[in-house]
């Protein structure tokens, strides 16, 4: 797993300021996924892994109760932001999707 100044680089590539307690934060609550290779990525390709972070992530961590097209979009919106990136970081996906809904607070502690 990066260390805090790799992971804010990673994220600041995509937000053009970043909360570091957020980040923290975030990089704590899944830092058991995170260190694990098959999931400490996003794939942006696959509809089941997009429904995932729709459903766990969106809807259930931060409560979202927008409607699935919109949170679907959302998803899709940060995935093709990161296009570039051959690997996709959970971690900068799940930032960049609660930067956008406001929720970055949900991870400062």
């Amino acid at each position: 797993m990066a260390d805090m100044t790799e992971n804010k680089a990673a994220v600041g590539k995509y937000s053009s300021s970043v909360n570091d307690a957020a980040l923290a934060g975030l990089a704590k609550t899944y830092a058991l996924v995170l260190s694990k290779k098959d999931t400490q990525y996003v794939a942006c390709s696959d509809a089941k892994e997009r429904d995932t972070v729709r459903t766990n992530f969106l809807q259930k961590k931060l409560g979202l109760t927008n409607a699935e097209a919109e949170l679907d979009a959302a998803v899709l919106a940060v995935c093709e932001k990161m296009k570039a990136e051959k690997f996709k970081s959970r971690l900068v996906a799940y930032y960049l999707l609660a930067e956008k809904f406001g929720k970055l607070g949900v991870f400062v502690k």
